[in-house]
């Protein structure tokens, strides 16, 4: 065994490593990136508050303790509401509250009776979004950690305070329910950003799109020939998507015209934005190292896997600067929980992306090899 010979193949083999862009990013870059974004995700830095809308009908002195008790926890954050009793279920409706506890008239009274009479509760209503489930589960087990104190202070651990649940979605949604529109938007982002930059890098490198330049075929019918390939492509993987989760999930999942759109809008965006990219690399190695910079942080940040509210509130605002994030709730609100008002809005929020993206990238294209 030869130690020159050992020595010259390693040596090659390290140059080779250090020369390739996309090899150094998928072995060390994005380990890094995937460290940093869960770390900050799931650890304690930067705690992530819930807020709790409540409506309090007592004023009393008990009422106020409840109150103060639950801000003071370090996951939740109070908003106090004056809301008339037969108007609450209309108020979270018009402004997509995901939880709400009502503290009823009489409430400090009632505990006070409840003290001294078996037969006598006092009752406070927790009302839900069910869509919600993950992080209305850690507020549920807040309030009843509190009512649980509360409990024992007052009558020495005695039920004499107990939660009333109510749904403010009808139907029960799981994960998958969350999870499956947000796997579309992932997936049509997939295809069109690194179908355009695998394409354009390749053409530009081979002298394809130069050459085209010398045929009657104008660079906008090039574009747009490519666009619909890759459209027909973004609704066949929704579609099939759609199939696994109605045939293995028992899913229900309403097909309208706000889908449809987000979907088209998402196609336009995402293809733009490989285009833009494409623009300002010149190998394929790079096209994929680049993508990957672009997609894997709206991969994780974007609510594609679990809800913003999990993230620390740093992590919130980032990802509402992401595209993906209104891909996903708008399919959400559009195929999943049929909430009209906020599927129109994600909607013309998505097509707004998708003409800056689309035109962008259509305008800095170029035919011809820098």
């Amino acid at each position: 065994m030869k130690l020159e010979v050992i020595w010259a193949s390693f040596y090659t083999d390290l140059k080779s490593f250090a020369r390739s862009r996309a090899t150094l990013f998928w072995t060390l870059l994005f380990p890094v990136m995937l460290i940093l974004m869960f770390g900050a995700i799931f650890s304690g830095f930067g705690e992530t508050e819930y807020e709790l809308v409540v409506v309090d009908f007592d004023n009393s002195t008990l009422s106020e303790t409840f109150v103060n008790i639950l801000n003071d926890t370090p996951v939740i954050k109070t908003d106090v509401k004056t809301i008339n009793n037969d108007e609450i279920l209309q108020y979270i409706k018009d402004n997509n509250i995901k939880r709400l506890v009502v503290i009823p008239q009489g409430f400090e009274q009632s505990v006070g009776m409840a003290a001294m009479d078996s037969s006598t509760v006092a009752n406070i209503s927790f009302y839900f979004d069910q869509s919600e489930q993950q992080s209305n589960s850690i507020v549920r087990s807040v309030v009843s950690s509190v009512v649980i104190n509360l409990n024992m202070n007052i009558s020495g651990g005695k039920d004499i305070i107990k939660i009333n649940d109510i749904e403010t979605i009808s139907g029960e949604f799981g994960f998958i329910d969350f999870f499956l529109p947000g796997m579309i938007g992932f997936t049509i982002m997939q295809t069109c950003i690194y179908g355009s930059l695998e394409r354009n890098t390749k053409f530009k490198k081979d002298g394809i799109l130069r050459k085209l330049l010398t045929t009657p075929v104008t660079r906008s019918e090039w574009i747009f020939s490519k666009m619909l390939f890759q459209l027909v492509l973004s609704f066949i993987s929704a579609g099939l998507i759609i199939v696994i989760g109605v045939v293995v999930y028992k899913m229900t999942i309403n097909i309208n015209i706000w889908m449809i759109l987000i979907i088209i809008g998402t196609n336009f965006l995402f293809t733009g934005m490989g285009m833009l990219i494409s623009r300002f690399v010149k190998d394929e190695e790079s096209a994929g190292m680049a993508g990957g910079v672009v997609t894997f942080p709206m991969m994780f940040l974007a609510g594609t896997f679990f809800a913003l509210e999990q993230m620390p509130v740093f992590l919130q605002i980032i990802a509402r600067f992401l595209p993906l994030f209104y891909v996903n709730e708008g399919l959400r609100a559009s195929m999943i929980y049929l909430k009209t008002d906020d599927a129109i809005f994600y909607t013309v929020i998505v097509l707004v992306f998708a003409a800056f993206f689309f035109i962008s990238g259509l305008i800095l294209t170029k035919w011809k090899e820098d």
